[in-house]
């Protein structure tokens, strides 16, 4: 007999609504964007739409298992891509990544810098705010230092929201990237082919979350769905209707951060906000001009692969965009490392003493 407290409990009918209340504006988001034909618009539709419902007082939330289903659909679909732009800019890898370490860190520094000066934060709750990415990572050293972590999160949240909505647009309104980008996939798997990437795919994602990989789910999937279409071993990807769910709900996924977020809060740090992601994109926009000039990489490629929003939304946007994912997903995967190890010397050199949190 299994002890009743090892059972998992069923959810409730409040939380059952809940989930279904955040599928169906999403999905309502998400298909009036695309009927009106704006870029990337299953994701920043269902973005947008569960992010202002959030905002009006519904709380809308999808569950971990959803969440980790959608990451893992969305790897598969990345990895799928791997036949036709594996090696692809492969050589200007170690200038990029370098020069994107040398953005983020400037990024992070400039942001922090005009949090303090404008809107009068403390180091700790600057520094964190500006640095971008690795949410997860910020927000318990936010906690551990006693810093800002409500202002933090609202500052890191409008930055993701921002990007997700306007980069599709601005990539398609300048002709950058094709508002209506072809077919990601010419086929889609056999029977037995989607078998073995959805068992592969779990396998290995559930590897790397052992070893603390970050973004196990989506990472190990695109890794286990590159190496069997690279080597042939499976053709064809996943059913277009699955592949656009997974879109939509990683929009939703992004939207629904504002129910965590009271409006009273987002109103007073909202100018903090758009003034830090401001400075973030102009030190960016100077290192994609750089690389522009430089090396032969697209610039839609390098513009995606720079953005300083979250590794999960920019994948996605690369998916529907048809940008390279190889590429951004080596890009931002080197961001989250460089974050993850470099933030918390940063705090501990330039943010506030120890003594003064204890206080």
């Amino acid at each position: 007999m299994i002890p009743a407290s090892k059972i998992p409990a069923l959810p409730g009918r409040a939380e059952t609504l809940r989930v279904l209340e955040t599928l169906a504006i999403g999905t309502a988001g998400g298909l009036l964007f695309t009927w009106a034909q704006l870029p990337g618009g299953l994701i920043s539709g269902a973005m947008i739409a569960v992010g202002a419902a959030s905002l009006a007082g519904r709380q809308l939330a999808l569950p971990p298992v959803m969440t980790q289903t959608v990451l893992v659909l969305l790897g598969i679909s990345l990895g799928s891509l791997v036949s036709r732009q594996l090696i692809q800019h492969m050589s200007a890898y170690p200038l990029t990544i370098g020069l994107l370490a040398l953005a983020t860190f400037l990024s992070t520094f400039g942001s922090s810098f005009y949090l303090q000066r404008m809107h009068g934060w403390d180091p700790t709750s600057a520094l964190l705010a500006g640095s971008p990415g690795a949410l997860s990572q910020i927000t318990m050293l936010a906690v551990e230092k006693g810093a800002d972590v409500a202002g933090i999160a609202v500052v890191q949240t409008i930055r993701v929201i921002i990007l997700t909505a306007a980069l599709p647009l601005l990539l398609a309104v300048t002709g950058i990237a094709a508002s209506s980008p072809p077919a990601l996939t010419g086929e889609i798997a056999s029977p037995a082919g989607l078998a073995a990437l959805i068992a592969a795919s779990l396998a290995v994602a559930l590897l790397l979350r052992l070893a603390r990989f970050p973004a196990s789910w989506m990472f190990g999937a695109m890794l286990a769905s590159s190496v069997l279409h690279g080597t042939g071993l499976v053709e064809g990807g996943l059913p277009d209707w699955l592949r656009n769910i997974a879109l939509a709900g990683i929009g939703a996924l992004i939207g629904s951060r504002f129910a965590r977020i009271r409006l009273s809060t987002l109103r007073s740090h909202i100018a903090a906000g758009l003034g830090s992601f401001t400075i973030a994109i102009l030190i960016s926009s100077i290192f994609v001009a750089v690389l522009v000039m430089t090396t032969n990489v697209r610039l839609s490629d390098i513009m995606v692969a720079f953005a300083p929003g979250a590794m999960d939304a920019m994948l996605a946007l690369a998916l529907t965009l048809h940008i390279d994912p190889i590429f951004v997903g080596a890009h931002h995967l080197s961001r989250f490392v460089f974050v993850s190890i470099t933030t918390p010397g940063i705090i501990h050199l330039f943010g506030r003493p120890q003594d003064d949190v204890d206080d």
